[in-house]
């Protein structure tokens, strides 16, 4: 396929004329020559808004089984682009083939899950109170309820998964689930990658026959574009991951709105990880090198990689922080996303370095020569330093992390108390640690969106029950998840018809049951075959 550095905004090709931008190579440190990519700007984002607006009402309402064949469509086009599209991405972000081509899979299983969620209708929440005529004192009228899209959605892609939280990731594959048209601001860090797949996307409307502005992919440098797109009347919700800055920046637009819309932001995290007494007496050694991989993991870059680790100070800890720093001395340094990414790793560690009473204990192999290649490190201080020093509660977003040292299991305590809400919390646990894993837990559950045991927080998967979310700032909504089949739930909300004749009712409500759904009719949940349902 042919990149031709155009903007699609529904089934047109637009070049931009707010300026030029290459893409860049950063294992190179290089512009990529060809093509130069046109940025847009509000005439842009005014086009592609008022498309998405027109085609919401009958985007919305195509029969779920068309609309699931439509997320389909995009992953079987996504699948079809093959080695081009690999190709593309490892040249724009210096990943390994094998970590992109994982990505694809991720991001064709996200759709098909979406497709699935969508088939099986649970997600309209569809409800029934039937008219009691002869309620005392007062008579219950005919009362239904069903979820409807908020609108059109917001897209802003992600640096680090130029895939899977990118052009068609989960925000996209979930707003388009929920019945919403879907406008995505390109990521400037995977431009091409984002044309591929934006090209997939659109092809799929196509052939579905969906109205154009289902979908529209917008270049733009700069927050100008961004922040145009975010105070567009027509556009009802935003899906945002990225910096705590860029987030906040988004959620101060839309509150300002003359009528303020959600912004669903996954913002920063450094996923405490605590090491309880007879795990790290049993596995000391073990944990040291499991997390010196997880740590490193695609050099470091995840939101969920594991920023802190906290535990009892002792000769079990000292074994610990040995095996990690005898892992991290052999790990080679990796190439970044960006030079902006790779700038901002080296202030964070050098922030972290010069606070007085932290110690560097680890570091990985020198990068030597080459540009953009981060080098792990490890640092060590105690946990009075890390509750009188904010600063070392910033997400580094790279290969490091810092080690606390506790005087017991009550300073553990007091620590996880001060902490700020995060993505993930890990307890490394043995059966002796159950009666203080029971005492964190509640803390931590206030504190986290998804809570591991005996595991590294990297990696999330995509299904039912998983939660990629938690309490600000690692988001801007802890109500809500960005990963797994819950993610539709950011982009509707409930309708409620009283005494509608059936006829006008959505199919969801409707008597007949036309979508055969589960269904709580009276308080009772009953399966679509049942007289009623």
């Amino acid at each position: 396929m042919t990149l031709t550095g155009n903007m699609l905004i529904g089934f047109s090709e637009v070049r931009g004329n707010d300026g030029e931008q290459s893409a860049f190579n950063p294992t190179t440190n290089s512009e990529i020559a060809e093509p130069v990519f046109g940025m847009g700007g509000t005439l842009e984002v005014e086009r592609a808004a008022s498309l998405a607006s027109q085609a919401f009402d009958d985007y919305r309402r195509i029969p779920l089984a068309k609309r699931a064949a439509f997320l389909e469509a995009i992953a079987d086009n996504i699948l079809s682009l093959g080695d081009e599209l690999i190709e593309r991405a490892h040249a724009e972000t210096g990943l390994p083939a094998q970590r992109l081509e994982g990505e694809r899979g991720r991001t064709v299983g996200q759709l098909r899950l979406f497709a699935k969620v969508v088939r099986d209708g649970h997600f309209l929440a569809a409800t029934i109170d039937r008219a009691q005529p002869s309620l005392q004192p007062l008579p219950r009228a005919d009362i239904r309820l069903a979820k409807m899209p908020l609108g059109p959605v917001a897209v802003f892609c992600a640096s680090n998964f130029p895939l899977a939280f990118s052009v068609a990731g989960g925000d996209t594959a979930s707003a388009l689930a929920a019945g919403a048209p879907v406008i995505v601001k390109a990521h400037g860090a995977h431009l091409g990658t984002a044309e591929l797949v934006g090209r997939a996307v659109q092809q799929a409307v196509r052939e579905q026959g969906l109205p154009e502005g289902v979908f529209s992919l917008l270049f733009g440098a700069g927050r100008r574009l961004g922040e145009a797109l975010v105070a567009h009347p027509a556009v009802r919700a935003v899906g945002f991951t990225g910096s705590r800055q860029g987030g906040l920046a988004l959620l101060r637009i839309a509150n300002a709105r003359p009528e303020p819309i959600p912004v669903n932001a996954e913002m920063s995290s450094i996923n405490p990880v605590f090491l309880l007494p007879h795990a790290l007496a049993n596995r000391a050694e073990t944990l040291g090198s499991a997390f010196a991989d997880s740590l490193t993991m695609g050099a470091g870059q995840f939101c969920t990689n594991p920023g802190l680790v906290l535990a009892v100070d002792g000769p079990d800890l000292e074994r610990f922080v040995e095996a990690a720093a005898q892992a991290l001395s052999k790990k080679s340094a990796q190439t970044m996303l960006t030079p902006g990414i790779f700038e901002a790793y080296c202030a964070g560690t050098h922030s972290v370095a010069a606070v007085e009473g932290v110690t560097q204990v680890a570091h990985g192999v020198s990068a030597g020569e080459r540009p953009n290649a981060a080098q792990a490190a490890l640092y060590v201080t105690d946990a009075q330093r890390l509750l009188a020093s904010p600063e070392l509660e910033a997400e580094m977003f790279g290969p490091a992390s810092v080690v606390i040292r506790a005087r017991d299991v009550e300073e553990l305590m007091a620590v996880a108390e001060d902490l700020e809400g995060q993505l993930t919390a890990t307890l490394q646990i043995d059966d002796g640690d159950y009666a203080d894993a029971q005492r964190l837990l509640p803390v931590l559950e206030r504190k986290a969106g998804r809570i591991l045991a005996n595991g590294f927080p990297t990696g999330v998967e995509v299904c039912y029950a998983m939660v990629h979310g938690g309490p600000f700032p690692s988001t801007s909504s802890p109500m809500f998840t960005s990963v797994g089949a819950t993610a539709i739930d950011r982009f509707l909300r409930p309708v409620c018809y009283q005494d509608l004749p059936d006829a006008l009712l959505p199919d969801a409500v409707k008597q007949v049951n036309p979508l055969h759904l589960w269904r709580l009719v009276d308080g009772e949940r009953v399966a679509p075959e049942a007289p009623g349902a």
